[in-house]
């Protein structure tokens, strides 16, 4: 029996990439796997894979940025499995473009897809888990959200998705936070691998090596921290972002309150340059923006 045995999983944007590959690595483990993606085609391909291999899937290609046609999403799940205990949060879109040149509708299609697309399901999820919860129905539930390094040190020409994803980050603080009562973990994972989006992005970065070598960008190296996150053996991890990439596990060391002066009193203007100076020289270097 694997870690996942009998528990359902909603994996959004899971046609392919990093979703495929959580997609085929929890029915390995015996979860029950919804695979959404708005690529009808793409969804019943990994659901069909899965299936063929003895696994339980069904494809579903509802809208994940709606509350209405994500309540879809969760009832197909429970229609077809009876329940649901882990939702992977992946779909992601980019619209790449310096910040002066982004158009109002790259901003909004980049924070609907990605921060209005965790939100969603999420919702629902979290209140039904609450309301089993208050109802005495024990709850181990996980959800698994999606952020980038681009969301913790940003990325330029990606503004916009740097921002939703840094959003996420922060999302998943609060839900981790606000929902461990009720039985339910929330973590996010920044993983870095060869999907569609990054193949358009940096191509050369993440193409596959010609010979047998370990292929570090390979989205199925990613799959087995997130399988285990969605399993029963991770409920005291809450509130965490890790970072994944190759056989590479890291945790993402996020804000928090650093250096100090404290003058006791309200500080003059012309002594503000000096201390945030010595602030400056004694604090640790953060992390350069990718592509800086």
């Amino acid at each position: 029996m694997g870690i996942c045995n009998g528990r359902t999983v909603i994996i959004t944007g899971a046609g392919g990439g990093l979703g495929r590959a959580y997609a085929l690595a929890f029915a390995a483990e015996g979860g029950n796997v919804l695979v959404n993606d708005i690529r009808r085609d793409a969804a019943e391909d990994v659901a069909g894979e899965i299936r063929a291999a003895g696994g339980q899937a069904i494809a579903n290609d509802d809208d994940i940025t709606t509350l209405e046609s994500a309540q879809r999403i969760v009832d197909a799940a429970l229609a077809a499995f009876g329940e649901v205990h882990v939702l992977v949060n992946n779909a992601g879109i980019l619209r790449d473009r310096m910040f002066i040149s982004l158009s109002e509708e790259d901003w909004d299609l980049v924070m609907r897809v990605h921060l209005k697309g965790h939100y969603c399901l999420a919702n629902i999820l979290g209140r039904r888990w609450r309301d089993q919860a208050k109802a005495g129905t024990p709850v181990d539930a996980r959800i698994i959200n999606t952020s980038s390094g681009a969301g913790l040190q940003g990325s330029v020409g990606q503004s916009n998705y740097s921002a939703a994803k840094g959003g996420i980050a922060s999302l998943t603080l609060v839900q981790a936070a606000e929902l461990a009562r009720y039985g339910v973990t929330a973590n996010a994972l920044a993983p870095a691998a060869r999907t569609s989006m990054t193949e358009s992005a940096m191509p050369d970065v993440v193409k596959k090596p010609e010979d047998d070598s370990f292929d570090a960008w390979a989205a199925e190296n990613v799959a087995p921290l997130v399988v285990w996150l969605g399993s029963s053996q991770s409920k005291h991890v809450t509130g965490q972002v890790f970072e994944s990439q190759g056989g590479r596990i890291s945790l993402g060391d996020g804000w928090r309150t650093g250096v100090t002066r404290d003058k006791g009193a309200q500080w003059q203007v012309g002594e503000v340059g000096a201390a945030v100076d010595a602030i400056l020289a004694e604090a640790p270097k953060a992390q350069k923006v990718w592509g800086s």
